[in-house]
């Protein structure tokens, strides 16, 4: 979306302090982890094709009342209407994704596709940001904000062609999938250890945050800090496209990229200049092979007709999880958050490791 650079912007611009942006920041990420599952449960109990087109309307809708009313109480309803629209993504895409290939007899391609997925919407803020400062210089952030609702719509449009298998209905409601959702991921031992895994996993994405700080630390002068976090977004979307065929590396081979992952963050504290920001780039993409390859386990363990909203608990537990990495920056920067990773590591081998679900 254009407006995705350029919206913190817009609110220091508006007139809001620090602190009202920190507000809607907080009502944003709330909104996302109090509907993550419940959004879930409803795509499997409704139509995962729906929950995108429903999320790409939502989502649209959003950004035009961010438009049309440029104050607190405007941007506040946005972001509680962007939430629900992320959290309708986040189960449906992947059980959707999933099932489809797996119609067709193509469920072992999961961690390729997913895999250049992800590189995709890490590449896609290339030419997302150039059209942000031409909209921009064309019409301000008005003409930036309606063509993000514009490409919401398009993408609603979009999903309404993507091919949804049929599914048998077992007589459960909405709540009663909820219900058995959760349970199942709480009961099952394996599928238990992979959704902690994911979220554990997951959770480290949030370091991208601090890019532009590290670059900043190093000496980069602000002008150039967007093109030096372009460089480390690019190292991530190329791990991600080498994910799927990391996913027939031996069990142990992803824990030893994680943790060399982890080693490489800890080490930037040592190392000066640029050289430290290599290494960022480096780990961002050995994280990334993880992550992809650490999403496609989660979906070969979760029983299709709740795939959604098992997904979906390891959503919630991923927003969680990223607390912890905000408090080890909090407490010791970029090192601790290289600890944090190789920490994480025993958990993450134990629950990708390819086995039969009991």
């Amino acid at each position: 979306m254009p407006l995705y650079p350029l919206y913190a912007l817009l609110f220091l611009d508006t007139g809001l302090s620090a602190a009202d942006v920190s507000l809607l920041f907080a009502a944003w990420s709330v909104t996302a982890v109090l509907t993550e599952v419940p959004a879930g449960a409803l795509a499997d109990r409704w139509s995962r094709r729906g929950a995108l087109v429903l999320a790409g309307v939502l989502e649209a809708a959003a950004f035009a009342v961010w438009t049309v009313s440029p104050q607190f109480s405007g941007f506040l309803a946005g972001f509680v209407v962007w939430g629900v629209a992320g959290a309708l993504v986040s189960g449906a895409v992947e059980a959707l994704v999933h099932d489809g290939l797996a119609e067709v007899g193509a469920e072992g391609s999961f961690a390729r596709v997913n895999g250049w997925m992800t590189s995709a919407e890490l590449l896609v803020q290339v030419p997302t940001a150039a059209a942000a400062g031409v909209l921009y210089a064309l019409g301000g952030y008005a003409l930036v904000g309606w063509a993000s609702a514009a490409v919401c719509l398009a993408w609603a449009a979009l999903a309404l062609r993507f091919p949804e298998p049929a599914r048998e209905p077992d007589g459960e409601s909405l709540l009663g999938t909820l219900r058995s959702g959760v349970t199942e991921t709480v009961r099952v031992p394996a599928l238990r250890l992979t959704v902690l895994a994911v979220a554990l996993v997951g959770a480290v994405d949030a370091v991208e945050e601090y890019f532009p700080v590290l670059a900043g630390d190093r000496g980069v002068p602000t002008v150039a800090v967007p093109v030096v976090v372009l460089g480390i977004t690019l190292a991530g979307a190329l791990g991600a496209a080498l994910g799927g065929r990391a996913d027939r590396l031996p069990d142990r081979a992803l824990s030893v990229l994680l943790l060399l992952a982890g080693v490489l963050l800890g080490a930037v504290a040592v190392v000066p200049g640029p050289g430290a920001l290599a290494l960022v780039a480096v780990a961002y993409g050995l994280y990334l092979v993880v992550l992809v390859v650490a999403e496609a386990r989660l979906q070969e363990r979760i029983d299709s007709s709740r795939r959604a909203t098992v997904t979906s608990v390891a959503g919630l537990g991923t927003e969680l999880a990223a607390l912890l990495v905000f408090a080890a920056w909090a407490l010791g920067g970029v090192v601790a958050v290289g600890v944090l990773v190789v920490a994480v590591v025993p958990v993450v081998e134990a629950g990708l490791r390819r086995r039969p679900v009991s």
